[in-house]
């Protein structure tokens, strides 16, 4: 957000579009650019995105505040199914993504809002499975490699609102939620009734709290 103006970013490799480089260090840095260049105050990510922003902070490519909406801070939060695609497709290749693309529209039934739901599910559907799958395993790479990120994000300083649905398939391990509860600057959000697309079901509530961490950022001007 700069000023009253929203700014929201596909990362390369969604949406059909082509990643150059699908590291998550790689995606922060030029989400860092382009925060600097629109002057944002603060960022919201959702899923993987949630973690890129995690990162922009950990590696000081961004200050300011931060809503990560279902982030995963280890391998053993992320949801099954890209844990069990990764594994499949060492042996069946791509194969895998590309049956999932083609049923992602009754995979995220019930789960977003039905009016959004073709739009979402088309929107899926551009993406190359094995692109799909090099991501995949490049995320899961990056968890590995910190084991735990709770740590990365307390040590950043940045103020931080960590939001996970009622019924998020993305889960906080004990250890993770005991050292966020312990970090200051970071507060636990738990949106009732809701999944993992909370940003799709619950807007009203993301922009409740975009709003409060604006207001944070004007009070500490």
């Amino acid at each position: 957000m700069s000023g009253d103006v929203q700014h929201a970013i596909a990362r390369p490799g969604d949406a059909g579009l082509e990643p150059a480089d699908d590291r998550i260090e790689t995606y922060a840095s030029q989400a860092g650019r382009l925060a600097a260049a629109v002057g944002a105050d603060i960022v919201v990510g959702h899923s993987l995105g949630a973690n890129v922003a995690l990162e922009m902070a950990a590696a000081h490519d961004f200050s300011g505040p931060l809503i990560l909406i279902s982030p995963s801070f280890s391998r053993k939060d992320e949801s099954i199914a890209p844990r069990v695609l990764d594994k499949l497709s060492r042996v069946f290749g791509h194969v895998p993504y590309s049956l999932v693309l083609k049923l992602i529209g009754g995979m995220i039934k019930g789960s977003v809002p039905e009016n959004r739901q073709a739009a979402l599910a088309a929107e899926f559907r551009k993406n190359d499975p094995r692109s799909v799958r090099r991501l995949t395993r490049t995320v899961l790479r990056y968890y590995d490699s910190h084991g735990n990120l709770a740590p990365r994000l307390c040590d950043s300083g940045s103020p931080a609102w960590v939001v996970f649905g009622e019924k998020d398939d993305v889960k906080l391990q004990s250890e993770e939620r005991r050292q966020l509860e312990a970090c200051p600057q970071v507060t636990l959000v738990t949106i009732d009734g809701t999944g993992h697309f909370s940003l799709n079901t619950h807007p009203e509530r993301i922009a409740q709290l975009m709003l409060d961490a604006f207001s944070a950022v004007r009070g500490h001007a």
